[in-house]
């Protein structure tokens, strides 16, 4: 297993620990903490891409935001709702006062 794909795996056993005053769930950690976790000075994109496709094979859906990363359950966005043709559509038309 490589290092990317034991720091995905730990990324997911984190989902599910407590802590922060939370049973489990979504989390946000700093950049610095994934460079830890990875045993690098510097994130490339190529990391972070990599980390990303591992942890989706994980379950979670990383989400890079500069800063910080956030970690959320791929099953959270199962029920979000689906964008019709004639939504999409419509978003394109301005709105009229």
């Amino acid at each position: 297993m490589t290092e990317i794909q034991d720091a995905a795996r730990q990324l997911a056993n984190l989902y599910n620990q407590s802590f922060g005053g939370k049973p489990k769930g979504r989390y946000r950690m700093a950049s610095k903490q994934v460079r830890e976790l990875l045993g690098r000075k510097r994130l490339y994109e190529d990391d972070v891409r990599m980390l990303t496709r591992a942890c989706l094979e994980e379950g979670i859906v990383l989400i890079d935001m500069d800063s910080f990363f956030v970690a959320l359950s791929a099953n959270a966005f199962v029920n979000y709702r689906r964008v019709s043709a004639d939504a999409l559509t419509n978003a394109k038309k301005p709105d009229r006062a």
